[in-house]
Parts: C-alpha cells; structure tokens; sequence
C-alpha cells in the first residue's frame, strides 16, 4: 500500500539496463518514494535489474508501444489506479529532472510550494546534452553526465498551440544538425509533474495534458512561472545502434518513413559539438540562460 503522500514516478520502459541505475539514484535523491514501471518486453536485463529494487513495482508488457499511444495507455492506467491524489512524475529512462534549487530542496519541498500556490502542475523544458566528440564516445551510463555535458544554450523557438494552449518548444543539436527540416524538430516541452486527478490524461507523450488547463504554466503579464528542465541523455555509445533498431522497429513516430533520415543520421555517430556550445555547470547556470526559472519561489 503506498502511503497517500507518496511522490511516485512513471515510466514505459524498453532495453534501458545500462541508464535505470543512475536514473534510480537521481530521482531518488530528488525525494522520490516510489518507481511504477512498465518493461516493453526488455532483452538486455532491464527486468533483473528492476526487480531487484525494493522501491520499484514492474508491469510486463510483449504489446505495441505506438499501438498503446506510445507508452500512455500503460502509464494513464496506472495513474488512475495509484496515482490520483498524489504529485506524479511522468519519464522516460533517458530524462533527469532538474529545478530551482534542487540542491538543496528536494521534491517534498518543491511540491508543498506548488500546493500553497495552488498550481498542480510543473513544466520543464527537454534540453538534449551530447558529448565533445562523435556520440559514440559518450560511454558512461553510470553518470552520463560525466560524458554528456554539453548542449546549445540558444537556437530555439517557442509558440503557444491554440488547441491545447501549450508551449510549444523546438530547436537544439537534434534540429540544427540531425534533420533536413527543422520544423520537424522535437518537441521540448513537457508538463512531467502533476498533481494527479483520475480524470487527467497526457495527450502526446508528456507535451500536454487534460484537462487543458494544466498546460497553462506561462505567465501572460511578462512575469514568469516556475519551471526545470529534463537533462536528456538519449546521446550516449548506445545511441548509433540503437537508431537502426528504432528504424527497423518503427514504434516511435506516427509516420516513421518521415524520420528515416533521421535515424540515419544518428546512426552514422555524429559530432554534436559546435564552438558556441555551453558546458553544463548546474541549474543557475540554465536559469540565467533562460532555460528554467524560479518564478515567485525564493
């Protein structure tokens, strides 16, 4: 029975045996009680390891990952069952929150202020990291960060959706040098945070959500809202190989012949690094470039 307080964690999981140790540890010491995972019939270990964590429960699944809207029936079903009433965050292996003094302030804390300023959502931008090199020569899972350190501090654009009403952020390293068209380009923006309600619903991975309200985390008046930023480590050894087994495999797009260069690219282990890339030294330093923000929380 998990305790009505807990701060639980989702993720749709496929092959991440190498990245689940160090994505453990991090959201741990973020204040994370409790991890519900669902393995998308793993053949690299991926289940040994997370069954052997006291802190973790596991669902096993041999379906679709695009037919199952990409990982979000899985993880909608078991925010209904576990998650209503409680701060819920939504990743994939590959993402590690990061927010306003999370030094020193874990997610008990971060989220009591929401509570009091009566915001139950907490937006962060994906900010991809790559190595200084060909991506083939990030190899350390264990702190992927000691590797991937670097990352474009500009080269982004930002508009709001008038269906949904989110932000919508493109740009980085995988816009500038990976696709023929940057439009194109990933989708930044995510809502990984919520205060969870039975009746929520992500709509396109963690982009946007109903009710759509909980996409409404900017401020309109020239204030700011506060946000954090989701460290993606998707460009570590692994990455070359992986591309051709996504290419082959098809699940991650609606239309994957659009990105089949795409995953050639990656395949062929580019350098990422550029001289106007910036190293990364902490949350300070992603809040003075305009990346994340304190909002009113002092």
């Amino acid at each position: 029975m998990l305790p009505p307080r807990a701060i639980l964690c989702f993720s749709a999981v496929r092959n991440e045996r190498a990245r689940l140790p160090h994505f453990l540890r991090h959201h741990r010491a973020l204040g994370v009680d409790h991890f519900l995972f669902v393995d998308n019939n793993s053949e690299d270990g991926t289940v040994d390891v997370l069954l052997d964590q006291p802190d973790v429960s596991l669902w096993s699944t041999k379906a679709g990952y695009k037919a199952a809207r990409f990982g979000l029936d899985w993880t909608t079903w078991l925010q209904r069952r576990h998650g209503h009433g409680r701060w819920c965050l939504t990743l994939d292996a590959d993402e590690l929150l990061i927010y306003p003094y999370c030094d020193s302030r874990d997610l008990r804390a971060l989220t009591g202020w929401l509570e009091r300023a009566r915001q139950d959502m907490f937006p962060a931008m994906m900010l991809d990291l790559y190595p200084k090199g060909p991506i083939g020569t990030a190899g350390d899972p264990d702190d992927p960060l000691r590797t991937l350190c670097w990352f474009d501090a500009g080269n982004y654009s930002v508009q709001v959706q008038p269906r949904m009403r989110n932000f919508w952020i493109q740009g980085g390293p995988r816009s500038r040098a990976l696709l023929d068209d940057p439009r194109r380009g990933p989708t930044l923006n995510k809502v990984p945070l919520i205060h969870w309600q039975r009746h929520f619903a992500y709509v396109n991975s963690t982009h946007s959500a109903l009710p759509r309200r909980l996409n409404h985390f900017y401020a309109e008046d020239g204030g700011e809202w506060p946000s954090g930023v989701l460290l993606h480590t998707k460009f570590l050894d692994s990455a070359p190989a992986r591309a051709i087994i996504e290419k082959a495999r098809g699940e991650h797009f609606f239309d994957g012949s659009l990105y089949a260069g795409y995953y050639d690219a990656v395949a062929a282990d580019p350098d990422l690094w550029h001289p106007h890339a910036r190293r990364l030294t902490g949350w300070r330093q992603l809040e003075a470039l305009g990346l994340m923000s304190r909002g009113g929380w002092v």
